[in-house]
């Protein structure tokens, strides 16, 4: 294993004071946590995600104005503890409450649940929105039902945006439900993720193989195959996506090709020109894109396809302008 690190048990801790090191005038860690925050918190709902470290720019890079208030950041792969997560909310909430966005993992979902619970008590008002944006499996390593990925970023742009326009509690958390069923992603493999403890990779590809559908922490997916063109996993991909969204000719998305982590952005934009001329020939006009490394797996080689059904409210959202490290 070949990583810039020191002691791999330090790796969180030395990130994080990185994180905030590298960018003070946006960013400050809470003392005694691995919560990154606003510096200057906002009169309105605050938003607070986070998930275990390694998918980075997720979660702490979409912190700031238009997206989030806090991200609480968990060990490798690994979800942040309740107290964490209370403290980011403590932290965060200017009496008009939180709202929690949430990857559908069992850990995530559990600790989230009960930093909520421990809200509650303290009369915090406290939402909830689960994201569950990832079709390729039904039930995986880590989860119950389907996997949050890559859309997850989406909602942290679109309930920020909402968020700073004054909406409440009870209305982002409404209508972040509502925004999750009409995101969907599929991710590929070309390689396994190393996680610095470990030391080697969570699973293994042969130099010719691909696996279709594997999720941000290297959960298995629905096949493994000889490596194929670019085209051609666009076509798997968008095939699976249009199953599930059923659209018509006419009809508008968002389309979002998110990094792994070790793919280089050189073959991310030709996979987003194969996608863009599928969608052409589908009659789907793309009306939001975006590629860039935004929900990664450490080093993983590969990458993930999300598309997002999109109104005006919701573009207006996504072009909403904010201060963030990442967006």
């Amino acid at each position: 294993m070949k990583k810039i690190i020191n002691d791999p048990k330090d790796v969180l801790a030395e990130m994080t004071s990185g994180l905030v090191g590298a960018y003070p005038e946006k960013l400050e860690q809470i003392p005694d946590t691995f919560v990154i925050k606003r510096k200057v918190n906002a009169q309105q709902v605050a938003l607070v995600s986070g998930g275990g470290s390694g998918h980075e720019p997720a979660h702490a890079g979409f912190v700031g104005d238009g997206m989030l208030s806090a991200a609480v950041c968990g060990q490798v792969f690994t979800s942040p503890t309740p107290d964490q997560i209370f403290a980011a909310i403590q932290a965060t909430n200017e009496g008009k409450g939180v709202l929690l966005i949430v990857k559908n993992y069992s850990g995530d979902v559990m600790n989230f649940e009960m930093a909520q619970d421990m809200a509650d008590l303290e009369d915090i008002s406290v939402g909830f929105v689960l994201v569950d944006d990832d079709i390729a499996v039904e039930d995986s390593t880590y989860t119950q039902g389907r996997r949050g990925v890559a859309g997850t970023v989406l909602v942290h742009k679109i309930l920020g945006a909402w968020a700073k326009n004054g909406a409440s509690v009870e209305q982002l958390e409404t209508a972040g439900k509502e925004l999750v069923e009409k995101i969907k992603t599929i991710g590929v493999a070309l390689s396994g993720a190393t996680v610095p403890e470990v030391g080697k990779p969570g699973f293994e590809l042969a130099e010719d193989e691909i696996e279709f559908g594997v999720g941000i922490h290297g959960e298995p997916g629905y096949r493994r195959e000889k490596s194929k063109s670019s085209k051609e996993m666009a076509k798997e991909i968008v095939e699976k996506l249009k199953a599930e969204f059923q659209w018509e000719k006419g009809d508008s998305y968002g389309v979002l090709v998110n990094g792994m982590g070790a793919t280089p952005l050189m073959e991310q934009y030709i996979f987003f020109n194969d996608v863009k001329a599928i969608l052409e020939e589908e009659g789907v006009a793309i009306s939001f894109s975006k590629v860039g490394n935004y929900m990664t797996s450490i080093d993983m080689a590969g990458l993930s396809l999300t598309m997002i059904q999109t109104d005006q409210a919701i573009l207006d959202a996504l072009n909403m302008p904010v201060d963030t490290i990442a967006w």
